[in-house]
C-alpha cells in the first residue's frame, strides 16, 4: 500500500507509473478528474479502455490504450435502456427487488463481456505485463480491474461508490448493523418498524448469495485467469486504499478502516451554475 500512497499524495515521489482501469458511463466522470490531476503532478498515467467505450470521453492529459471487444455500442445501449426501464416501473415488494436484481445481472453481464475480451487479447496482456506499472487505480463495480491487478501482481486502489451487497464494508470487516442500516433492495430508511428490521435481517443473510450470482461471470473469469478458486472477498479485500465517492456525514454511522478515504466532494468537481 505504500506505493499507492506515494502515487496519490503530492510531494512524496518523483512520479510513478499508474494503470487506470475505469468503469464506463457516469462513473468515469469523477474518476477522470483524479486521473488528470495525477498526470499534472508528474505521474505517467495509462488509461486502459475498450475500443467500444460507452459514455467515455478522453483527453490528451494521459495516454489511452484500447483493447478489442466484441460488443457493439447498440448492444450496450440496449442493455442499459432495459436496466433503466425496470427501475422506472413500480412493483410491490419483493417483485420490485427481484426485477431490479435480474436487470442488474443482465446489464452487468453485457458490460462484463468487455473484460472477457480484454483477457482474450494476448497482445494487450503482453503490453501490460511488459510496461512495469507501479500500481492500478480502478473502479471495481465490474471487478475487471481487481482481477487484472491480481493477474499482474500489482497493488491496487479502489475508486468507487459502493458494491450492491454491502461488500465494500463486509470485505473490509467494517460493522454494518442491520438494526438501522437498510440493505439494498429493502427500500427502507434508517427508521424501521420491527417487521422492516426482520426484512432487513433476512436480506442481510442473502446478501453474499445474491452477490455471488450477480458477479458469477466475474468469479468464473477470475478463477480461470488466476488458476485457483476465487471468492468475492478474495478479489476485493486486498485493495490497498479505498477511495469512497460519498461523504461520511451523509451516511449511516459506523466505524471504517484506516485505508478508507471519503472523497464525496469529487462528484461536484465539474459544477454548473443553477438556471435562473
Amino acid at each position: 500500500w505504500i506505493s499507492i500512497l506515494l502515487l496519490l499524495l503530492p510531494g512524496l515521489s518523483d512520479g510513478g507509473k499508474l494503470l487506470v482501469v475505469p468503469m464506463v458511463g457516469s462513473h468515469w466522470l469523477s474518476m477522470q478528474e483524479v486521473v488528470e490531476k495525477l498526470s499534472e503532478r508528474g505521474h505517467e498515467v495509462v488509461v486502459l479502455a475498450p475500443e467500444v467505450s460507452w459514455q467515455m470521453e478522453m483527453t490528451q492529459a494521459y495516454k489511452v490504450v484500447t483493447h478489442p471487444v466484441s460488443q457493439t455500442l447498440e448492444e450496450l445501449d440496449n442493455a442499459f435502456q432495459e436496466y433503466v426501464a425496470v427501475h422506472l416501473t413500480e412493483r410491490p415488494f419483493p417483485l420490485n427487488a427481484l426485477a431490479m436484481y435480474k436487470a442488474s445481472v443482465h446489464v452487468f453481464n453485457a458490460f462484463f463481456g468487455q473484460c472477457k475480451d480484454l483477457f482474450r487479447s494476448q497482445e494487450t496482456l503482453r503490453f501490460l505485463n511488459q510496461s512495469g506499472f507501479d500500481a492500478i487505480l480502478t473502479d471495481p463495480a465490474f471487478m475487471c480491474g481487481a482481477v487484472l491487478a491480481q493477474h499482474l501482481s500489482l497493488p491496487f486502489a479502489f475508486f468507487m461508490r459502493g458494491f450492491p451487497c454491502n461488500l465494500h464494508f463486509a470485505a473490509a470487516q467494517c460493522s454494518s448493523p442491520v438494526s438501522y442500516i437498510p440493505r439494498l433492495f429493502s427500500f427502507n430508511s434508517d427508521r424501521m418498524t420491527f417487521f422492516q428490521r426482520v426484512e432487513n435481517a433476512l436480506i442481510t443473510l442473502l446478501e453474499l448469495e445474491y452477490c455471488n450470482g450477480f458477479y458469477g461471470e466475474a468469479l468464473q473469469l477470475s478463477s480461470e485467469v488466476l488458476q485457483r478458486d476465487v471468492s468475492l472477498t478474495d478479489l476485493v479485500n486486498s485493495a490497498a486504499i479505498w477511495l469512497l465517492r460519498f461523504d461520511f456525514v451523509f451516511e449511516y454511522v459506523r466505524p471504517v478502516m484506516p485505508n478508507m478515504v471519503f472523497i464525496g466532494g469529487i462528484n461536484c468537481a465539474k459544477k454548473k451554475p443553477l438556471p435562473k
